[in-house]
Parts: structure tokens; C-alpha cells; sequence
């Protein structure tokens, strides 16, 4: 057993993480500015990460060895552009400054696809498809650039060549297990909806992730980071299959024309992002399907 600090503990990805990190037996240091830590977490404690001294503080106080940080404003347009840009930006320097300055041995930062650039006012074409981590990031909007300035942080520390072994991941459209059974997602709609109405799902390329499949991601991450050749990897993680009813090949182009020239290889039930790398660096596959879990 380890003890692992996550911030953004509780919000709609961070509630499952904690969930699956102390099911694994990890001691899970919950660290949020509002409440609804769940109640397996060992600890909780609020605080404003995005003031260097108080990330010191907050890490000096548990010293933990592994540090998974998922806090930031969460959804694109939800505040404004300078306000998104700074926090996010902020919290994810600061939590990598103090995790290396304190000796903190793992270290995993929250990205997002979004950083492709899909659904981008002025149009956006894939390289290829499906999806993967050698795919250009084509940010055009505050949050997603925050996430490629994220990923360049934990690379850029992990370049200075310092003890702690870091990654990035991109988790998909991440679903609550409540979800499943018909509270509204992140866009607020429903599952259902947005499996009845593809337009809704279109514009994210109708990628998932079932949330107890995120925590076990990171549980394999941070088991399988001292391992890693290179320090600084980004992961994509996402469910086996697409958010949809109808095969990519033929629905994606129907609400993403720009994608017909690159959507023939998503034939079946395939998504239009790749976990492969997990799969072939961490042995991690995504266990849950809309299919299986939908109410």
C-alpha cells in the first residue's frame, strides 16, 4: 500500500479515482477546493492549489508517494478564456514544482483529447484515425490549449532529469457511474441522448470512458511509471468501443464530413481513439462498455 495524493478529489472523475485507489489499498489523500470527497479517502483537506506555497504546504504536510492531479476547471467555456488558461496552467506547474521539489517518486497530470482540436468553428481534418498519442495537438480554445501547456510541463520536468517519474494521460469523455443510469453527463445530456441524437456526440469523435475504468488506469500507471524506458509518456485512455449505436465508418461522416477520407478504418464498434500504447506499455484495457453498463 502506498499513500496517493489526488487532487481535484472531488469532482466527476476525481470521486472514482479515489473509489478505485483505495479498493486497490491505496491510503487516498483527498484534496479539493469543494466538497463531496468521497468517504474511502483517509484524509480530505481544501485548499487552493494554484498558490505555490499552499501546493508545498499541502504535499510537505502528507508526503505521499505518488501524486495524481486531476484538479482544474473542467469544462471548456464554463468560465472565462483568461480564467481557464490561468488556473489550469497554474495548478498544473505548481503541482509538478512541488511534487519534484518535495521527493515525491509518481507523478500523474491530467490532460484531455480536446487537445487534437476537434470541433474547432473553423473546421478540423484529421491526420489518420484512429486517434493516437503521435497525433499533432491543434489547440483552439483556452482549455485545450491549458492541456497541451500541462503536457509540456511534465515533460519539461521530466527533461531536468529529476528522481520523479511522471506522465500525462487524456482521459475520454469521462461517465459517472451514476450516469448509467440517466443523471446528465458533463454536456448535460444523458447517455441516452447522447446515443439517440449522434450530433451531440459527434463533435468529441463519440469518445468514453467509464470512470471506475479511469481509476484503474491510474492504479496501473502508477504501478507500472518506474518501469517506463522514458519519463514524461502521454497516454490516451478510452473505452474499447465507440459511443454509439452505428459503426464510425459510416456514422462519423455524417456529422463530421471532414472526416470521411480517414474514417474507413473504424469499421465495427472501434473508437475513433486508441489506447494501444496503454495497452502495449501498461498492460491497461478499458473493462466497462456502454453496452454492459447502461441502464
Amino acid at each position: 500500500m502506498s499513500r496517493v495524493l489526488v487532487t481535484g478529489s472531488a469532482g466527476r472523475l476525481g470521486r472514482s479515482v479515489v473509489t478505485s485507489l483505495a479498493a486497490a489499498g491505496h491510503e487516498v489523500i483527498g484534496v479539493d477546493s469543494a466538497p463531496g470527497t468521497p468517504r474511502e479517502a483517509a484524509s480530505t483537506l481544501p485548499a487552493d492549489l494554484t498558490d505555490l506555497g499552499e501546493a508545498h504546504s499541502v504535499i510537505a504536510r502528507f508526503r505521499p508517494g505518488a501524486v495524481v492531479h486531476l484538479a482544474a476547471i473542467a469544462v471548456p467555456f464554463s468560465r472565462s478564456e483568461a480564467t481557464t488558461f490561468r488556473v489550469n496552467t497554474q495548478l498544473a506547474f505548481n503541482v509538478c514544482a512541488a511534487s519534484v521539489a518535495l521527493g515525491v517518486e509518481r507523478l500523474v497530470v491530467a490532460s484531455s483529447p480536446t487537445v487534437i482540436g476537434y470541433g474547432a468553428p473553423g473546421g478540423w481534418t484529421p491526420d489518420y484515425l484512429p486517434l493516437d498519442e503521435d497525433h499533432p495537438v491543434r489547440p483552439w480554445h483556452a482549455y485545450n490549449l491549458s492541456k497541451v501547456v500541462a503536457e509540456q510541463t511534465v515533460q519539461t520536468f521530466a527533461r531536468a532529469g529529476d528522481t520523479t517519474r511522471m506522465a500525462a494521460f487524456r482521459p475520454c469523455f469521462v461517465v459517472a457511474p451514476e450516469e448509467w443510469d440517466g443523471a446528465p453527463t458533463q454536456s448535460g445530456h444523458t447517455i441516452t441522448e447522447r446515443l439517440d441524437r449522434p450530433e451531440i456526440g459527434g463533435v468529441s469523435l463519440f469518445n468514453y470512458l467509464d470512470a471506475r475504468d479511469a481509476g484503474d488506469f491510474i492504479d496501473t500507471l502508477l504501478t507500472r511509471l518506474p518501469l517506463l524506458e522514458t519519463n514524461g509518456e502521454i497516454f490516451f485512455a478510452g473505452a474499447a468501443d465507440a459511443l454509439a449505436r452505428e459503426p464510425l465508418a459510416e456514422l462519423l461522416p455524417t456529422v463530421m464530413p471532414e472526416t470521411k477520407a480517414f474514417a474507413a478504418p473504424l469499421t465495427g464498434t472501434s473508437p475513433a481513439f486508441s489506447s494501444a500504447k496503454a495497452e502495449r506499455l501498461l498492460g491497461w484495457t478499458a473493462k466497462r462498455s456502454w453496452r454492459t453498463e447502461l441502464s
